[in-house]
């Protein structure tokens, strides 16, 4: 599909410099679709806000005896 947009003359001579004058479209397209899909994914983090119970952790009382468990109980650890 065929779109008519405007930009800003400095705005196209760095488009140019970056992409190629041949190439404009193939860039503005890849563009496009990146700030869409990180929209998208923007969209999906804010919807999911809040939909996880804070019900706390087992840390919370004391993390350096919660931090010192979990050492001692990893069996890859040495010394």
């Amino acid at each position: 599909m065929r779109l008519h947009i405007t930009l800003d003359d400095e705005l196209v001579e760095e488009l140019d410099r970056r992409a190629g004058t041949r190439q404009r479209s193939a860039y503005i397209e890849a563009a496009v679709r990146q700030t869409l899909d990180d929209e998208r994914r923007w969209d999906d983090v804010e919807s999911a806000l809040g939909s996880l119970a804070d019900s706390g952790h087992a840390w919370d009382d004391d993390p350096a005896t919660w931090v010192r468990a979990q050492r001692e109980a990893d069996s890859r650890r040495t010394g």
